[in-house]
């Protein structure tokens, strides 16, 4: 089942990719996310902008990691309940032996000068591409000023204000309906 202009992708096809998936995932939720868009959105359109963001928005509003939730939908609108399984088994797989190897070479050899000096290099490079993954996916979300002021509105609640998660969701809803008729249709 795919909403976009290319056709859908094989059984096989989409297990390569969430194989690829689980080893290339870095920077968190934000960059497994940005990474799915890229992948599966811009570069080889197994879903369209609109659905993946209506997908983005359903799986935030669970509650656990919504990455990995949306890897799953997206593998069951593929390929239904064996297209979910594999997304979200190659999702977390890799992940957990790369960090199994990482936490031992911490352990291992974290007080070795060069090893430290690699550790604490990651930390700007993971920075660097969750604010990219950040700013990738507010810019195709964000379509109105009135949507940018929502946002960083939620943003001074949750950061500056310490409003619990859920009353910044209720308040957010709340602003979307009140915001009905005066955004545009196309949004």
């Amino acid at each position: 089942m795919n909403q976009s202009d290319s056709p859908s992708p094989t059984f096989r096809e989409a297990l390569g990719f969430w194989v690829k998936l689980g080893f290339i995932s870095f920077g968190g939720p934000t960059g497994q996310i940005a990474i799915m868009h890229t992948e599966l959105v811009e570069r080889r359109r197994w879903i369209s902008p609109s659905h993946f963001l209506q997908a983005l928005n359903y799986c935030m509003l669970l509650p656990g990691p919504e990455a990995i939730q949306l890897a799953i939908y997206i593998g069951w609108l593929l390929h239904r309940t064996p297209g979910g399984l594999v997304a979200g088994v190659f999702f977390l797989l890799p992940s957990i032996f790369i960090l199994l190897a990482l936490s031992y070479a911490y352990a291992a050899y974290g007080q070795v000068a060069w090893i430290a000096a690699l550790f604490y290099g990651l930390k700007p490079a993971v920075l660097a591409i969750v604010a990219h993954a950040t700013l990738n996916i507010g810019a195709k979300a964000l379509k109105h000023p009135a949507l940018y002021s929502l946002a960083a509105a939620a943003f001074i609640a949750l950061f500056f204000l310490k409003i619990p998660f859920p009353l910044v969701i209720a308040g957010s809803a709340l602003a979307g309906l009140a915001g009905v008729r005066w955004l545009p249709e196309s949004l």
